[in-house]
């Protein structure tokens, strides 16, 4: 089968197509025939600085959907030939993946495979940033970072679902602000690059009438986060989940904290499918059940062949891809 393989370290260029064994489902995985995957920043991360791998060689790759082609032993609930998406600690890239029983979903009805590969890790993270993580009521104010973004396309339509007075974006371009005002915003800041992101905290301040936001998403750490903190309205709440400026982890403590009962906390799909497989079920069930009714959807922007997994990298690298890419499998 053919597989996409970082062998090295390095820019998008190190990607490689190879021929290479398929893989067999062991006791309590699933193995599928991937018909498209789900291109994500993590992925960038692991093939250029070793985010989340293992050893090397590696196949990156987070997310599919496709088929069951076969079930490992105690596996039940799907079928061999049941049509799925998948969340994956890797291998994606490839034509067969093997991946945890617990991470395997039978498409909601009327969810096609080309829609079911933008679901596994994005809807379920949005999903999570707007109830169960930031607990978003009604009335109250986001503010987004990224907001052009897959993660950022979605949660923006939730927060709306959900009541929020004021959804408030942050993306790098104009042409991304006009994406994003189409996908739930209400406003949305323009920052350059992450080295301007301060200049975001005295609009967000003039954008809420002085009282900041209730609820702020950060997937970019460093001076991002710390802007986005300095944002936030008196019982305002931060969560990170992730660093895509790859800066020193966040610290944060009283004094930042007890002035005006500030909160922070995080999330990380990736984490919590080892740790609350379960927690990640029943989460994921939800999210998907907002696709199925309409609450949320989000656009694929770009799809490129597996063989270019390359160009794919290249595009969302540059800062200029809005929505969610895809990679065409079967």
């Amino acid at each position: 089968m053919r597989a996409v393989q970082v062998q090295e370290y390095g820019g998008p260029e190190v990607l490689r197509t190879v021929e290479t064994e398929v893989p067999e489902p062991g006791p309590g995985q699933v193995s599928v025939d991937v018909a498209y995957t789900g291109v994500n920043f993590a992925d960038l991360k692991a093939r250029g600085e070793g985010y989340r791998v293992p050893s090397l060689p590696f196949v990156p790759g987070l997310e599919v959907s496709g088929r069951v082609r076969a079930l490992g032993e105690g596996v039940s609930g799907v079928e061999v030939g049941q049509e799925v998406a998948a969340l994956t600690a890797g291998g994606a890239y490839a034509d067969v993946v093997v991946t945890d029983a617990t991470t395997v979903f039978p498409l909601p009805s009327g969810v096609d495979l080309r829609t079911a590969a933008t679901l596994p890790t994005v809807l379920p993270t949005a999903y999570a940033l707007v109830h169960a993580v930031g607990r978003l009521q009604p009335g109250e104010t986001v503010l987004v970072q990224g907001a052009a973004g897959g993660i950022g396309t979605a949660v923006g339509q939730l927060a709306k679902a959900a009541g929020a007075s004021g959804v408030f974006g942050v993306v790098s371009g104009a042409a991304k602000a006009k994406y994003a005002l189409d996908h739930g915003y209400d406003d949305v800041l323009v920052v350059p690059s992450t080295t301007d992101s301060v200049q975001f905290v005295d609009e967000v301040r003039a954008a809420t009438g002085g009282r900041g936001v209730d609820l702020a998403l950060d997937p970019v750490g460093g001076e991002t986060f710390r802007a986005s903190l300095a944002s936030l309205a008196v019982f305002g709440r931060l969560v990170s989940f992730g660093n895509a400026s790859s800066a020193e982890p966040w610290r944060v403590g009283q004094p930042e904290l007890y002035p005006t009962g500030l909160s922070v906390s995080g999330f990380s799909i990736l984490t919590l499918a080892q740790t609350a497989p379960d927690a990640l079920r029943a989460l994921t069930e939800k999210a998907f059940a907002a696709v199925a009714e309409g609450v949320v959807s989000l656009p694929v922007t770009a799809e490129f062949p597996l063989e270019e997994a390359s160009e794919a990298h290249r595009l969302m690298g540059g800062r200029t891809s809005t929505g969610k890419l895809l990679l065409r499998v079967a």
